[in-house]
């Protein structure tokens, strides 16, 4: 049987509801409990798989193809729990299953309403595999009082009174603004936070006030008084260097053990924290320091790269280096030389992006690496700009481009060597798909299995020949031009099980240059740093010594 904590969020958005929950998971876990966590969505996309990164950040993909909220990969990050399609929902999935059901006929004809229809939906939902796992955390996206979240905060309401007493608790986060002119701390943004909270009904066991200054007793005290919060679940949440402190940094003011005291778990088992002393130690201990420049069309939103920013610290991490990324907008390249730019960076690494803008300048990225011996890594879109690049300069295809660019432009201008995928092998099936269909939930999603060519440079990275990755991806590298591009030395090193799917790439005689249709950077964590991101990092810190 779970015990539930339900977190949510007060004042203003992007508190860290997010590595709240992550960091939380992990020092359940550090005590010797299995956990799962689960993110809510008010928003009425089905999910996050047609916004715009600008819109959202990155979306996460699971291994069995969902597409979710990026806070997913936090909890993975942390925990190393690999989440599910089940651990993420929106209203749009919520809504959408309801009037599923009643177009079946399922109500028996009843008058469909948010109460009880969209709430017992929501409940449902929550309760997906609640008897594997010790604890269950669910996070709720927004802030309390936004219309469109109180289905969900009335849902975990009666989810609450449904369980046993004691099964669940309620972890909210607030704000607690510092005023310069005053030098003080204002209390009061959290007290009507909490006061809106318990309007709906819901109480907090644990509050997370997050502050830029420290908090002094008096003040902790004044909140839990108001608040009807014990003083010592009221839990202060300082910014930090960096997010892989959070674990140690929310124990060490008491999160876990306010946790368990709401719970009535006494005594509570002693957190064995060697994991993350030892993470904190390479972060805090670098011997030395790595220049990648990303090559992206996303780069003003920093979250639209999220689990590649998180991923490159881990390759960092493991290699006892501090990794000084820089982000540079690929459109940049479209009409100026690249030397100026790259020169003096100890490797490139070219992010996936849908769509034609900044192409260009992803490809002569590609060429400046390729051409100038730099460690590159290309994800996904940065493969197929690495073949195309090939494609052009080395093997005389001088028209190579991607059909993506034609259907978008609505002319044919290039020789597609990158072409729609139109059908795949999935688990004992065929998967096909039409240039027509709906945006949504219609690429190649989730793991897959890729056979690495012995002696090939990614078969050494791995230390073996059959690898498991998540894809997120409609266009395809057309495996008819391999023959060509091989004899000029790039060398499809990463085939599908059944041959016909490129997945990997790499160029003879180059010291790490490596292109991959799926994206390595949503299985990384500090602690299991993903390989591809270490032997990244790796060959530029041997750049790095030769400069």
């Amino acid at each position: 049987m779970a015990r539930f904590v339900f977190i949510t969020g007060g004042v203003v958005s992007s508190l860290g509801k997010g590595l709240a929950s992550a960091a939380l998971g992990a020092l359940l876990q550090a005590r010797g409990y299995s956990v799962r966590l689960r993110k809510l969505d008010p928003y009425l996309n089905v999910d996050p798989g047609t916004m715009s990164p600008f819109e959202h950040g990155e979306v996460f993909v699971t291994d069995d193809g969902a597409e979710t909220d990026l806070d997913l990969g936090h909890y993975e990050r942390f925990t190393g729990v690999h989440a599910k399609g089940t651990d993420s929902v929106s209203s749009g999935r919520i809504y959408s299953n309801v009037l599923e059901k009643e177009r079946r006929g399922d109500y028996l004809g009843k008058t469909i309403q948010v109460i009880p229809h969209v709430t017992n939906e929501i409940k449902d939902f929550i309760s997906i595999d609640e008897d594997d796992v010790d604890f269950m955390l669910c996070e709720i996206g927004g802030t309390v009082g936004d219309i469109e979240g109180l289905p969900f905060f009335e849902a975990i309401r009666q989810f609450g009174q449904d369980k046993a007493r004691g099964q669940c608790i309620f972890m909210h986060l607030t704000l607690l603004p510092y005023l310069k002119a005053s030098g003080e701390l204002k209390t009061k943004p959290t007290q009507h936070s909490v006061k809106e909270l318990r309007s709906i009904g819901l109480q907090p066991d644990v509050l997370v006030c997050r502050s830029e200054h420290e908090i002094p007793e008096k003040e902790r005290e004044k909140i839990a008084l108001f608040c009807n919060v014990r003083p010592e679940a009221v839990i202060p949440a300082y910014d930090l260097k960096s997010i892989y402190e959070a674990p140690l940094a929310y124990h060490n003011v008491g999160l876990d053990q306010a946790v368990l005291d709401a719970f009535q778990i006494s005594p509570a088992p002693k957190p064995n924290l060697a994991r993350w002393h030892d993470v904190k130690d390479r972060l805090d201990n670098a011997e030395g320091e790595v220049k990648i420049a990303i090559v992206g069309k996303y780069t003003q939103l920093g979250d639209a790269y999220k689990s590649i920013a998180e991923a490159l610290t881990h390759g960092g991490m493991a290699n006892r280096t501090r990794v000084k990324a820089e982000w540079i907008d690929a459109e940049v390249f479209d009409k100026k030389d690249v030397a100026p730019y790259l020169e003096g960076f100890h490797a490139i690494l070219v992010p996936g992006g849908f769509g034609e803008r900044g192409t260009e300048g992803k490809i002569k990225a590609a060429q400046f690496a390729r051409e100038k011996k730099i460690p590159y890594l290309g994800i996904c879109l940065g493969m197929q700009m690495a073949v195309i690049e090939g494609a052009r300069n080395v093997a005389g295809i001088a028209e190579a481009g991607s059909e993506e660019f034609d259907v978008e432009a609505g002319k044919k201008r290039f020789e597609p060597v990158v072409y729609h995928l139109k059908e795949w092998v999935q688990g004992n099936h065929v998967t096909k798909r039409h240039l027509g269909d709906d945006k949504g939930g219609t690429m190649r999603l989730g793991a897959y299995t890729a056979n690495l060519a012995e002696g090939s440079v990614v078969a050494a990275v791995y230390g073996k020949t059959t690898i498991e990755e998540r894809h997120r991806h409609r266009y395809e590298v057309d495996v008819k031009y391999r023959e060509a591009l091989e004899a000029k030395g790039l060398t499809f090193s990463g085939m599908s099980p059944d041959g016909k799917l490129p997945e990997i790439v790499e160029w003879k005689g180059h010291p790490w240059f490596i292109g991959v249709q799926f994206h390595p950077e949503l299985k990384s964590k500090p602690f299991a740093p993903h390989p591809l991101f270490e032997g990244f990092v790796k060959a530029a810190v041997e750049v790095s010594r030769l400069v």
